[in-house]
């Protein structure tokens, strides 16, 4: 369990900003992209100024300012949306390699960074946060005016608009929010749990969170559900992984891929019985525009 504490916020904080970009209609596949940019920005940060929280900051707004260039393809030019996210994933995945090497002068890892502090039990404060955060996403979504205006605009655009609500401004601003949870993921890998930066990361866990979105059916709680259980996944092929390297067993391998191969089985086996807001992906064209 402890274990799992550990690795569950990375994925808990990037699938519920998946959920609130795609509750709003717009598809987000650059979660990847932007827990990359918030994992470097937190490390970064985190080792000029000596401070793991200024980091997470950073890491948080950095996953933000790549999800205004998502919102802004997306929403103003109308790009598709599915291509967008992964031309974010690729721009990520090289232009942080190449700002590692700039100012770090190594294309691997970054010097350590201080790490947040850890109570008692060996967690971070999100580590709890991860708990508390869906519960509370779970009942601003589904009980206040604000949550029911995000729903309203990815599943009926042209009716929320004629009560009034500016769709493309609230997509927007649950874009924004997408990355800054995505960026609040990626730093939790660097500043939370890791210490440094490592050029792979975030190593497929912002796809691994779409899956979760996914699984637990565009939901808050089914998404950190989803998230603890893709956790446990990987919590258990380190152990595993341990356990046959101390065997003297090479099949390290075979187990890394197990989460992976889970959340392929998963989503082989639940995406025909879910089903996506009906405007999820849908450009949306304010009338006389």
């Amino acid at each position: 369990m402890n274990a799992i504490l550990d690795f569950a916020p990375p994925l808990v904080f990037a699938a519920l900003g998946g959920v609130l970009s795609e509750r709003a209609g717009v598809v987000n596949i650059g979660l990847e992209g932007m827990m990359r940019f918030g994992a470097f920005a937190a490390a970064a940060g985190a080792i000029w100024t000596g401070s793991p929280w200024f980091g997470l900051l950073c890491g948080a707004l950095a996953g933000a300012a790549a999800a205004a260039v998502h919102a802004l393809l997306s929403l103003r030019f109308r790009a598709d949306q599915v291509v967008s996210g992964i031309a974010l994933n690729l721009v990520a995945l090289g232009l942080v390699t190449y700002l590692l090497q700039s100012l770090f002068g190594s294309s691997g890892v970054s010097p350590e960074a201080p790490s947040l502090p850890r109570d008692r039990y060996g967690h971070t404060a999100l580590a709890y946060a991860a708990l508390v955060v869906p519960v509370l996403f779970h009942l601003w979504l589904s009980h206040t005016a604000a949550g029911l205006r995000v729903r309203a605009v990815g599943e009926h655009p042209r009716a929320a608009a004629t009560l009034g609500v500016r769709v493309l401004s609230l997509r927007a601003w649950c874009v924004l929010g997408s990355g800054l949870l995505a960026g609040l993921g990626g730093a939790t890998l660097s500043v939370g749990i890791l210490g440094q930066f490592d050029s792979r990361m975030p190593a497929g866990q912002g796809f691994m969170a779409l899956a979760a979105m996914v699984f637990g059916k565009w939901t808050p709680l089914g998404a950190a559900g989803a998230a603890f259980f893709f956790a446990a996944a990987d919590a258990l092929q380190r152990q595993l992984s341990f356990s046959l390297h101390a065997a003297d067993l090479r099949l390290e391998g075979v187990f890394l891929a197990l989460p992976y191969a889970l959340t392929l089985l998963v989503l082989a086996l639940g995406i025909g019985r879910t089903r996506a807001p009906a405007a999820d992906g849908v450009p949306y064209e304010p009338e006389g525009r």
